[in-house]
């Protein structure tokens, strides 16, 4: 049996045989489906892309139905466990992960790129002290573009890299200097002797002491959660990325616009959607009576489903995990209970379990990052900082493609046809 999709078009009674590839078939084949030959062709109709494949990679493997998410084709538990969110991004970037002199060596290279320009400073003092920490770093990165005028040379491989390395040595760094603008307090210079996540801690919450150190679980929790948000397949600002990206715009403004398009509420915002919620319910008696309401329409249930997953978030299980030991150090907050109450009632009940509303990765993520400390405007910019390695993996391995082309996606247009205007128009 030939490996094709036979169509028959009942309009005009012609067949066409479409290839199938890798258990795909190439929406351009669709073109040749007429019905005359002044036909643009047939078209895919495709709202938001959800069953559209707009690339080939070989960074992410998700399998929703499964709960399974890889890097490179190692399972998240394992990279969680085992290694740093650093060569986890020597991983993404380079598809394998680094032995122990290479890994030395990358951690010197990213942190000896970990220092702002002045100026980038007076630009970020600039903003008034209640603006969005996200929107002041997206801001920042972008206007970084200005700053390395060779980064507009992405046909060439070693000066991607350098961008990569500049990126993720900067991100912690602005994302830091946005919190303390907020407050009014002094920035504080990156301490390269520090981890990645440690330096990361030192700029946001040191204060008189002559060296900051974070507590070894809080430095290794945020680690790890750095890892689970490095990358998630083709999400929507993965998409923008490469969309920005496919037309040969500099890093710096290509992950700009992916971090514009995290910044919405359904997207890089969940956590915080899912910390209002608990809050809302306030206690454990209550949630009965809440789940009862999201049952009937009235409201919705936050941190619970994804798009993809339909089967448990593999990436909550460990951040589940992480809050325990967390609290251990911090304290528990009381609204944990709360969510293990939640939890159990909406995994006991056959009304979500058969819309596959399983926890995800936001559910537990915003407990664990107010718990040290972090306020709640800056849960995105913490998504954003690790999610930059997965964007740049994507825009490096979309500059090596050799089907590359500028995203150019067509239209259903249903608006009105040629019209004239009359002579009476402004007269």
């Amino acid at each position: 049996m030939s490996d094709t999709l036979s169509i028959k078009d009942n309009r005009t009674g012609k067949e066409y045989e479409i290839e199938i590839v890798d258990g795909n078939i190439s929406a351009s084949q669709l073109r040749q489906i007429k019905e005359n030959e002044g036909d643009f062709g047939m078209m895919s109709y495709d709202p938001g892309f959800l069953n559209t494949a707009n690339c080939t990679s070989r960074i992410t493997d998700l399998h929703g139905s499964e709960g399974i998410l890889r890097y490179r084709g190692y399972p998240i538990e394992q990279l969680a466990e085992k290694s740093s969110f650093l060569d986890v991004v020597y991983l993404l970037l380079n598809g394998e992960l680094p032995n122990p002199d290479e890994s030395t060596a990358w951690e010197e290279r990213i942190t000896h790129h970990t220092m702002l320009h002045e100026k980038t400073k007076r630009l970020m003092g600039g903003f008034n002290y209640d603006a969005h920490p996200m929107g002041v770093f997206i801001s920042t990165v972008a206007a970084l573009s200005t700053f390395y005028p060779d980064a507009k040379d992405v046909d060439n491989k070693e000066t991607r890299m350098l961008q990569a390395c500049r990126l993720i040595g900067k991100t912690p760094t602005i994302a830091s200097y946005a919190y303390r603008n907020s407050k009014g307090l002094p920035y504080i210079y990156p301490d390269n002797e520090l981890s990645y996540t440690g330096n990361f801690l030192n700029m946001m919450y040191r204060m008189v002491e002559p060296r900051y150190q974070a507590h070894p679980v809080l430095e290794k929790a945020l680690d790890v959660l750095f890892i689970l948000h490095a990358d998630h397949e083709q999400n929507c600002s993965t998409s923008a990325m490469r969309n920005i990206a496919s037309s040969k715009a500099d890093p710096f403004v290509a992950v700009a616009g992916a971090a514009a398009a995290l910044y919405g509420p359904s997207h890089g915002g969940a956590n915080e959607a899912v910390l209002n919620m608990l809050r809302e319910i306030g206690t454990k008696d209550k949630v009965a009576d809440y789940v009862k309401r999201c049952k009937s329409g009235e409201i919705r249930l936050m941190g619970f489903g994804h798009r993809v997953y339909k089967n448990y978030d593999p990436r909550a299980r460990i951040v589940k995990e992480i809050a325990d030991e967390v609290f251990e150090v911090t304290g528990r907050n009381p609204l944990i209970d709360v969510a293990m109450e939640l939890e159990r009632i909406a995994l006991e009940d056959d009304y979500f379990v058969k819309r596959n509303l399983y926890p995800n990765v936001d559910f537990y993520s915003g407990l664990i990052y107010e718990a040290m400390g972090f306020p709640m405007e800056a849960f995105t910019v913490l998504f954003a900082i690790p999610r930059t390695a997965g964007w740049l993996a994507q825009w490096m391995e979309l500059m090596e493609d050799p089907e590359f082309r500028i995203t150019r996606p067509r239209q259903n247009y249903q608006g009105s046809g040629e019209r004239h205007v009359p002579d009476s128009y402004k007269s």
